[in-house]
């Protein structure tokens, strides 16, 4: 999968170019599960399958009953402050869902990725979008209106059961991230993020981790829930110190234990 980041939480401005990896946005974080300010990687995709319980026949009832959509890099997939309708689940390709503010600045709450619903916390209809869908690649989507999602859920009592693991993973989701802004510092933030990507996307090189994922100081700064300028500040203090080695194709960590010591010693 690739998710064409501009990356979770806080004030987002989009460059053109980022001044220090050199790479032109938008670019791109690559893996196939979803990816949002967490403690850990461990349960990021859990709501990729909720709906996995379902039997063939009622998987055909619910494709029947909802709509086929499709969907451009870049369209929008729901708007903040449209009136909402009902819900979607991406059966292909990556979305990132984001948060608008009055001044115009942007954090991004999550990527999702191929089995996960989005267009939430409104489940069947009635009020509006509280934050925005994009779609960060070519996205298949299966919209399932408001009254169609009623009745399936009185029809099809297996769905009932699967949507409400699909609410809790999602509320584990927007848990975690709390957590991470309410009680850690900014700079713990930005090793835990360092450490996931590692996790998720890093490959060992003797003591070092190489991540082979291309991310701008703008998405970490998104993701941490910090500035671009604030970043590029403690990447180049990471480099000093030689926990981290950044070039425009990859970010190294070369001490992954004094990555750790440092999440752990702030977190205790």
């Amino acid at each position: 999968m690739s998710l064409d980041v501009r990356v979770t939480a806080n004030l987002e401005v989009r460059p053109k170019q980022n001044p220090v990896l050199d790479l032109p946005a938008p670019v791109i974080l690559p893996g196939d599960q979803a990816l949002f300010l967490s403690e850990s990687v461990e349960g990021l995709d859990e709501g990729a399958h909720f709906l996995d319980a379902l039997r063939p026949e009622e998987w055909e009832k619910l494709k029947a009953h909802g709509r086929q959509l499709s969907f451009k890099t870049g369209e929008p997939i729901f708007t903040q402050g449209d009136r909402h309708g009902g819900i979607f689940i991406i059966e292909a390709g990556e979305v990132r869902v984001f948060y608008t503010a009055p001044s115009g600045r942007e954090i991004t709450l999550a990527y999702w990725t191929k089995g996960h619903f989005i267009g939430g916390p409104e489940m069947t209809g009635g009020g509006v979008h509280i934050w925005s869908g994009e779609a960060l690649s070519g996205c298949r989507i299966l919209f399932l209106p408001a009254p169609a999602l009623k009745k399936l859920v009185v029809d099809l009592p297996n769905f009932a059961l699967c949507l409400l693991q699909g609410l809790a993973a999602k509320g584990r989701c927007y848990s975690a991230m709390a957590q991470m802004l309410g009680t850690r510092s900014v700079i713990e933030r930005l090793a835990q993020f360092l450490i996931n990507l590692g996790d998720l996307h890093g490959v060992r090189d003797g003591r070092a981790i190489i991540i082979n994922a291309k991310v701008t100081h703008d998405q970490i700064a998104a993701m941490v829930g910090s500035t671009r300028q604030w970043v590029t500040m403690m990447m180049k203090r990471f480099q000093k110190d030689g926990l981290v080695t950044v070039t425009p194709r990859h970010i190294r960590i070369e001490s992954p234990h004094a990555l750790m010591e440092m999440v752990s010693k702030r977190g205790a």
